[in-house]
């Protein structure tokens, strides 16, 4: 059955000599994968470009129950970007957000809540143009609601522990290691109120915002089986000094 939906590129490998595998989170079947046929020819090096991390499609392809790698039939460029491309700190913030987002979203099926809330936030960082050093905090404590394991603030207290395995405000501290203490659990329900709109106005220092991007990937990581260690995280954190 030909199917057409809006896209957006997770990721590609290159497979062999003239093919090359993308990952897509689409509108309507959520995580898939594609083969392709990449030629050395100039309009085949146009192409690649079409299938860099995050470029928003528009696709149609045969939708195969069962099959691992599908066909594209046909696929344009839905919107193309005007600065995610183009300035350093928001390259770096992309390659960050394409590489969390291979992990965060496989197994993925069809969450189109989902799928908006990331073409939203990326249009909005497209045409942000500046004051987003905190973007990418905003967007992986948001992106946990769409995924089911967002805390739920308002069972907050003041001197709560906040334990990462549960995901909750906890009374007394449990007893495994994988918590925040009181001070910490009290900034990290302040921050968790931040939004893309908001988020300047939260004055974050160059190491507590290094240290708060390693907190929320280990609450990934404890969430979400097999999740790794990002190796884009050394280029996100020396940024934003």
């Amino acid at each position: 059955m030909m199917t057409k939906t809006r896209a957006i590129v997770i990721g590609n490998v290159k497979y062999g000599d003239r093919k090359m595998i993308v990952d897509l989170f689409t509108e309507v079947k959520g995580r898939l994968s594609f083969i392709t046929t990449i030629s050395s020819s100039p309009s085949s090096r146009h192409k690649r470009l079409y299938f860099q991390p995050l470029t928003l499609l528009n696709i149609e392809f045969d939708d195969r129950p069962n099959q691992n790698l599908l066909r594209m039939r046909d696929f344009q460029v839905e919107r193309p970007y005007a600065t995610m491309q183009l300035e350093m700190e928001k390259v770096a913030v992309c390659m960050f957000l394409a590489e969390f987002l291979n992990h965060a979203t496989r197994g993925e099926q069809d969450n189109r809540p989902l799928f908006d809330y990331i073409l939203r936030s990326l249009l909005w960082l497209d045409a942000c143009p500046d004051r987003y050093a905190n973007f990418h905090l905003v967007f992986m404590l948001r992106f946990s609601m769409f995924v089911g394991f967002f805390p739920n603030l308002e069972d907050y207290a003041d001197g709560d522990f906040f334990d990462l395995r549960e995901g909750s405000f906890e009374a007394a501290a449990p007893l495994h290691g994988d918590y925040l203490g009181p001070e910490e659990a009290a900034r990290l329900q302040q921050v968790m109120r931040m939004s893309y709109e908001n988020m300047h106005l939260f004055r974050m220092s160059h190491a507590y915002r290094n240290w708060f991007t390693e907190m929320i990937l280990k609450y990934y990581q404890l969430h979400i089986p097999g999740f790794p260690q990002l190796k884009s995280l050394e280029v996100l954190k020396s940024l934003f000094a």
